[in-house]
C-alpha cells in the first residue's frame, strides 16, 4: 500500500496514493490510524484524491475506525478528495452520517483550525 503522511502541530494528513480502495489497503489504513492516534494526533485528514475506484462499501468502513479514534481523543477526522464514484458508494453506505467529508484539503485544515480556536476560547485546551 502506498501512502504519504504529512505531520503538523495540530493535525496529520494521510494521503492514499493508490487508485483503488480495496480490502487489500483498508487494513493498512486502519493500522496507520491507530499508530497516528498512539503518537498523539487527535486530528486526522485523509486525502483520497488519487482513488478512482472502490468496489465494496465495506472497504470504506476503516474510515469509521479513524473517526472513532479521533472523536475519542477530542479531535476531528476529515476525509477529502472524493470523486463522483466514491461519493455514490459513500452515500449508499451511510458513512457520511458519521464521518466528516469536505471538498478540499484547504477546507479540511480550515475546519481543524476553527475547531482548535473554539476549544481555546472555551478553555478546553
Amino acid at each position: 500500500m502506498k501512502f504519504s503522511v504529512d505531520k503538523h502541530d495540530k493535525y496529520v494528513t494521510l494521503k492514499l496514493e493508490e487508485t483503488k480502495f480495496t480490502n487489500d489497503n483498508a487494513p493498512g489504513l486502519k493500522s496507520e490510524f491507530y499508530l497516528l492516534n498512539a503518537e498523539g494526533f487527535q486530528n486526522i485528514i485523509v486525502d483520497l484524491s488519487h482513488v478512482t475506484e472502490c468496489n465494496d462499501a465495506q472497504d470504506l468502513s476503516c474510515l469509521l475506525v479513524g473517526d472513532r479514534l479521533c472523536k475519542s481523543a477530542g479531535g476531528l477526522f476529515i476525509v477529502t478528495g472524493i470523486n463522483d464514484e466514491l461519493a455514490s458508494i459513500i452515500e449508499l453506505s451511510n458513512i457520511f452520517q458519521s464521518v466528516t467529508f469536505v471538498n478540499t484539503l484547504d477546507e479540511a485544515t480550515d475546519f481543524i483550525f476553527m475547531e482548535e480556536l473554539e476549544k481555546e476560547f472555551r478553555g478546553a485546551k
